[in-house]
């Protein structure tokens, strides 16, 4: 029990960093909440419950928010103060290792947390993650977005809407899908559900 109550705390405290991380970037750049939300497609009181860190917000809504802004999604979740822009080191172009140990980037948004199973590399389109997704919390409205988005549950289940019809993937089940179609998912069990989830383009 102890532990589910801490995941539930870094979220809150994720969620209002990420908050936090919104209204300076969008002060720093002269923008009004207005003006945020005719750039990023998003409501004024939703991007205001963000600010405030009342409301969470999912990846998508992010990162059409990290575009408007300018700024990468990781910059969100940091609570470290952004270095000043500069010029990405050298990387390989074709291939990226990971090991087992290697310490992985995580990212929580809301009742999710995101575990980065790979390296990013200029010429690689494939952003593969590992996902956590705890049990209730809101549901998001159905969106769509460029790119393709693959899921395989590992465990627990998962309720996943495709174009208004609703799908319950069990362990071993999997859903790919042109994103493009409105989809969202979520987790009406009272275990945590874990998926491997790929999606094109790269999120973070």
């Amino acid at each position: 029990m102890a532990r589910n109550d801490r995941r539930a705390g870094d979220g809150d405290n994720q969620q209002v960093l990420v908050g936090a991380r919104v209204r300076q970037f969008r002060t720093e750049r002269g923008l009004t909440l207005r003006g945020l939300s005719a750039q990023s497609g998003l409501s004024i009181g939703f991007l205001s419950q963000v600010e405030r860190g009342v409301s969470s917000i999912g990846l998508t809504a992010l990162n059409s928010l990290a575009k408007a802004l300018d700024r990468p999604v990781p910059e969100f979740f940091s609570a470290d103060d952004p270095e000043p822009r500069s010029e990405p080191a050298a990387a390989p172009l074709h291939f990226t290792l990971t090991r087992r140990d290697d310490g992985a980037t995580q990212y929580v948004s809301g009742q999710t947390t995101y575990r980065m199973l790979s390296d990013r590399g200029p010429d690689l389109v494939l952003e593969p993650m590992l996902v956590h997704i705890a049990p209730g919390g809101k549901r998001e409205e159905s969106y769509g977005h460029r790119g393709e988005e693959f899921a395989y549950v590992v465990h627990g289940e998962l309720l996943y809407e495709v174009d208004g019809v609703e799908h319950r993937l069990l362990p071993g089940d999997s859903v790919h899908l042109r994103s493009s179609v409105p989809h969202r998912l979520y987790n009406d069990t009272d275990e945590v559900t874990t998926v491997v989830s790929v999606v094109t383009p790269r999120l973070f």
